[in-house]
């Protein structure tokens, strides 16, 4: 990993790289979501797959060039195909899965090989975001912040619920943000808290939930790792010595598989908030009208335009029937009497469930994996 001088005339001709996490199995959205056409790589919202769409959203921020994607094994040559104006080098993939502390590390070596130093903004591929112009106006001036070395930035999406399955941002004191936008030094991040707790963050209206969207120099990021996960650290530090070479390929699958397997808010985020003196780490406000899209209730809520309504993702005509999603990509569906439920159908498989529940259909693919029925995963 090649050291850059920290001069101010060369911060200034940082390149910009983003880093999109796409190694997600998106189990949530069986029967569409198979191991190698996961969520990222559907069109769960829009004719386009959630990977492109992000990608898109990034133009006149990133050029393509400049943007890597982690990924693992089974999705690699999916993603190449999807992303054929990046670089098919640019498409990491992990031999097994270390969580995101790890992926993001892994980016951070291969930015450092061709670059020294980059502003670096890592994004999850598999969000959607409605006000575009919004977010590309929030993302150039968290990366101005990102800029100076030391700082770690990250996106905060105002809360609209208790949600217990998202981490929270409890905000500080207000700075001097870059191209007039609004930033806050961050006191502390609280991964999943319960209900309770929950409630009480969105009352009292000093949190953000974190949409899992930083930005940081990949020095920056690399020095936290060194000071947080130093394991992790020294093992990247001598994955890197590979990178580029024909050792690459038999280094990773020899170093990969021990690093420590963490996510990067345990990891770098909350401890980084914890250390003594002036905080370095700030949260940009984020109204864009986000959504990780988690589950195919999340998907209705996003497509319904008003309380009741059927959606379909194909042709279908309901009777006496309200607050159902369907999605058939070739059949007719006929829907008589039936109250907010998912109705899924593909080649191999059906899915119908309460609307209510769909966060469980993990389990059902839980209960594929055990059963050994390797033809519906």
């Amino acid at each position: 990993m090649r050291k850059s001088s920290e001069t101010s005339d060369q911060s200034q001709r940082l390149p910009v790289c983003a880093v999109l996490l796409a190694g997600g199995r998106g189990t949530r959205f069986w029967p569409r979501s198979r191991t190698r056409t996961p969520k990222q790589l559907l069109n769960i919202v829009g004719r386009e797959t959630m990977l492109l769409q992000t990608v898109a959203r990034l133009k006149t921020l990133v050029p393509s060039r400049n943007i890597w994607v982690v990924t693992n094994t089974d999705q690699a040559a999916p993603v190449r195909r999807e992303l054929r104006r990046v670089p098919a080098s640019h498409i990491l993939a992990e031999p097994v899965g270390r969580n995101t502390a790890a992926a993001i590390g892994l980016a951070a070596i291969h930015l450092a090989h061709e670059h020294g130093d980059a502003l670096m903004a890592v994004l999850p591929a598999d969000a959607y975001i409605r006000d575009v112009a919004q977010y590309r106006r929030l993302v150039r001036g968290a990366l101005g912040l990102a800029r100076t070395p030391g700082n770690i930035v990250v996106l905060g999406v105002p809360p609209t619920r208790p949600e217990t399955g998202y981490g929270y941002i409890e905000w500080g004191a207000a700075v001097n943000g870059p191209r007039g936008i609004t930033a806050y030094s961050v006191r502390r991040f609280t991964e999943k808290p319960t209900l309770r707790q929950a409630r009480k963050y969105v009352a009292s209206g000093k949190y953000f939930w974190n949409a899992g969207m930083f930005l940081w120099r990949v020095s920056t990021f690399l020095e936290n790792l060194q000071r947080f996960l130093p394991a992790t650290h020294d093992a990247l530090r001598e994955l890197a010595k590979a990178v580029g070479t024909r050792k690459y390929a038999g280094a990773l699958r020899r170093v990969y598989p021990g690093l420590e397997n963490i996510s990067v808010d345990y990891a770098v985020m909350e401890p980084a908030t914890r250390v003594e003196g002036k905080s370095r780490v700030f949260v940009v406000p984020a109204k864009i009208r986000w959504s990780d899209i988690g589950s195919w209730a999340a998907v209705y809520e996003l497509l319904a335009t008003k309380f009741g309504e059927n959606v379909s993702a194909g042709r279908s005509m309901s009777l006496d029937a309200s607050g159902n999603y369907f999605w058939s990509s070739k059949k007719f569906v006929a829907a008589i009497g039936v109250r907010d439920l998912v109705f899924v159908e593909t080649a191999d498989a059906v899915l119908l469930c309460a609307r209510e529940r769909s966060q469980d259909v993990g389990r059902i693919v839980k209960w594929l994996e055990r059963s050994k029925t390797k033809d519906l995963l």
